[in-house]
């Protein structure tokens, strides 16, 4: 999706959202010392892989994403605001990563894409949806087999057991647990669909 085709929108969510207005509070100069793109994303993210960073913000993960994946790769950065989007676009052409970035506006009950993607990120994002259930399910379909789910949500909004009732709702829907990374101010998982040939 071209920016120039994303539509206005104020927070079409209403508060289920971080206000676009209020994204430098967690996308500064800070965030790179805390969340190393390159160390977290390395172990499962090679060149030509396809990506797809749910609820990009203002494209911190997307752009390190995008330096992963290479020139023959692809990372669709999705998010609700069209203003996030205008911003993920602007600092990819900033950065010359324009041809390895593609926005996509999502709607509020659905990410909107029928391709299947080597990778997914949903970095602080997955507890401001309103079917956390149907997440789970539509990003299920949209992984290839073998295929990498990177979950990510922030210690002060998500307990443990919250959590880890999320991770067992995944499980149950097909995902196999494959890695419990460290994550700075968070709780993470990596989750994997299984290969078709998987029992």
């Amino acid at each position: 999706m071209k920016t120039d085709q994303i539509e206005q929108s104020e927070n079409p969510a209403g508060n289920h959202v971080c206000p676009w207005q209020h994204v430098y509070l967690l996308d500064n100069f800070v965030r790179p010392l805390l969340h190393s793109p390159r160390k977290m994303f390395s172990p499962h993210v090679k060149p030509g892989m396809k990506a797809l960073d749910i609820g990009c913000g203002r494209g911190f993960a997307s752009l390190g994403l995008a330096r992963l994946v290479g020139e023959t790769g692809l990372v669709v950065s999705v998010d609700l605001q069209p203003e996030m989007l205008r911003m993920v676009a602007k600092r990819a052409e900033k950065a010359g990563l324009s041809q390895q970035i593609r926005p996509h506006q999502c709607e509020v009950n659905s990410i909107g894409l029928s391709e299947e993607f080597d990778f997914v990120l949903a970095f602080w994002m997955a507890h401001e949806t309103p079917d956390p259930s149907g997440f789970l399910r539509e990003v299920f379909t949209l992984l290839k087999p073998s295929g990498r789910f990177f979950l990510i949500e922030p210690k002060m909004h998500v307990s443990s057991s919250i959590f880890e009732e999320f991770v067992a709702e995944a499980q149950e829907y097909g995902y196999i647990r494959v890695e419990n990374p460290s994550v700075r101010l968070s709780r993470a998982v990596v989750l994997a669909k299984p290969t078709s040939n998987a029992n």
